[in-house]
């Protein structure tokens, strides 16, 4: 118990929060327009079953995956020489999934997405239980990259179901202004899909661990971290005295 309260737990789960909530945006905007067809008095409702359902479906992940990454250190098979286990299997392919979403995000913000407002379907149902029918589905989507990115950055459960409830609970109450802070500043939705970029590849890194014996340790990737986003703080000043 006194470990999650340790300096590391407690960096961990500030930066997954914020890690949460700024790559959940596209979440956030999704959702924001499949509640907007429902009358004004059931979107309260539908934001509920939205947050109830990120969170357990959440946690759920973490659990099962979790509890692999930790334990699941028995050797499955040999490569070369080299033993791969659960574990590592999951680091893989958690880095290649995130590496491949997140270069391809970068690329759609930098190009532009000729479909994107086109995921939603023109004859899909407007009743309650159809939308939040695809609530739940779209949140499972986006739960897979929150997942692999928690996994990357913290290593205790707790730490990061701590982090994924308390995201979820402020992505509830400030989705909206959320939404409209990431849109105005283009800079720091670049910057956080950087630092996924890192993620995946520490994954990926790790997931190699039975050919190279070593590890990256977490604190330079956090220093990077805080290091970018000090930047992109003076940056964001220095725009509006300029301005």
């Amino acid at each position: 118990m006194h470990a999650l309260w340790s300096l590391d737990s407690l960096i961990s789960l500030l930066t997954l929060i914020v890690l949460e909530i700024v790559l959940g945006i596209d979440n956030v905007i999704f959702v924001s327009i499949l509640i907007g067809r429902l009358p004004q008095s059931r979107q309260l409702d539908a934001r509920r079953v939205w947050m109830i359902a990120g969170i357990l479906i959440r946690s759920g992940l973490l659990l099962g995956l979790g509890w692999l990454v930790t334990n699941g250190n028995r050797e499955l098979f040999s490569i070369a020489g080299y033993g791969f286990s659960i574990r590592n299997l999951i680091m893989l392919a958690g880095g290649l999934f995130l590496l491949y979403k997140t270069v391809r995000e970068i690329h759609e913000k930098l190009e532009g997405d000729p479909q994107e407002g086109s995921a939603t379907p023109k004859g899909s149902s407007n009743s309650f239980g159809a939308l939040v029918s695809q609530l739940v589905l779209v949140d499972t989507v986006f739960s897979f990259d929150s997942i692999v990115t928690a996994i990357g950055l913290a290593q205790q459960i707790a730490v990061m179901i701590t982090a994924v409830i308390v995201a979820m609970i402020i992505m509830f109450f400030f989705s909206r202004r959320i939404a409209d802070f990431i849109n105005r500043r283009p800079t720091v939705k670049i910057l956080a899909l950087s630092f996924l970029l890192m993620i995946g590849f520490s994954l990926f890194f790790e997931g190699l661990e039975p050919i190279h014996h070593t590890h990256i340790d977490k604190g330079y990737i956090y220093f990077a971290m805080a290091f970018a986003f000090g930047v992109e703080l003076l940056n964001t000043r220095m725009r509006k005295k300029m301005r």
